[in-house]
Order: C-alpha cells, then structure tokens, then sequence
C-alpha cells in the first residue's frame, strides 16, 4: 500500500500557527508530512488561491490530491495524529478530531491570528 503524501500549509508570521506547526513537524509522529511556512511559498498559495483556497481564511492541507482547507484541514490533521509526544499537541488533537467543535472554535482562532499579526505590524494577506 502506498504511504500518502501530506502537506501542511500555515502562516508562519503567526505565531499560533507556528507552534502548531512545529509540533506537528517534530511532535505528530505523522510519516511522510511536509510543513510549509505559506509566506516563504508565494507560488504555491497563488496556485491555492486560484482554486479557492485562502490562507488568510485557515490553514491548507493537502492529501495526495485532496485538499483541505481552515477547519477542515485542522480536523483532518488532528485526526492523523495518533499518540504525540506533546501534552500539547495531545490536548490540540482530542479537542479538534471532533468535526463540530473544531468548526465552532475555528472563527476564534482565525481572529486570534489576524489579532497576533496586527500587534506584531505585519500585514495579515499573503497575496
């Protein structure tokens, strides 16, 4: 059976998801994922946004030929993460594998996002 090939697309200027990020990289214990900071990736979040898929609005996953998009991409990151070597990480995972709470906490943390960048002056759109 072939392994999948899993990217996780985030804004690295926020510092959220940024550490989520990271403890996905290093903490998941997800095979194959390849993390992408989407402001050292300009291309990549064009190509995105063409399709519909705006980072300003969540994170991007992708899954082979899936795509995941805000809510979504967390729970869906979440659900693949099996026994973290993060308290953290453990904590985030249980709480986002369930679809409705991840999409009833989502809109808080895409503001808690444009409201870290604000404070730290950077423009909260990649495009």
């Amino acid at each position: 059976m072939e392994e999948s090939t899993i990217t996780f697309i985030y804004d690295g200027e926020c510092p959220f998801c940024n550490h989520f990020a990271e403890m996905i990289e290093f903490k998941s214990k997800i095979k194959n994922i390849s993390i992408k900071d989407g402001r050292k990736n300009p291309n990549l979040i064009k190509d995105l946004l063409k399709k519909g898929y705006d980072l300003d609005k969540g994170a991007i996953l992708l899954i082979n030929e899936d795509i995941f998009h805000g809510a979504d991409a967390i729970n869906t990151i979440c659900k693949l993460i099996n026994k973290p070597s993060s308290k953290l990480l453990e904590i985030l995972s249980k709480t986002f594998k369930s679809s409705k709470r991840t999409r009833f906490i989502f809109p808080f943390l895409v503001r808690a996002r444009r409201l870290a960048l604000i404070s730290k002056g950077i423009p909260t759109s990649l495009q």
